[in-house]
């Protein structure tokens, strides 16, 4: 069976970067996501937004 090799600089990533400086402290980060990665966030996000919707209304159910 022949390998097959990926060269990672061929796939398309998207490059975010952030940067805060306050008095004391200084803060920053950088991240780089393929578009499969960036699928993936948004799935784990909408997941976490639909649990955090179905908690409030079983919460407030009945009041």
């Amino acid at each position: 069976m022949e390998e097959k090799k990926i060269n990672v600089r061929s796939v398309a990533t998207q490059t975010a970067t952030f940067a805060l400086k306050t008095k004391p402290l200084r803060f920053a980060a950088s991240v780089e996501v393929t578009s499969k990665g960036l699928l993936a966030i948004a799935a784990l996000v909408s997941s976490i937004l639909l649990a955090t919707a179905a908690v409030v209304r079983s919460a407030t159910r009945g009041r």
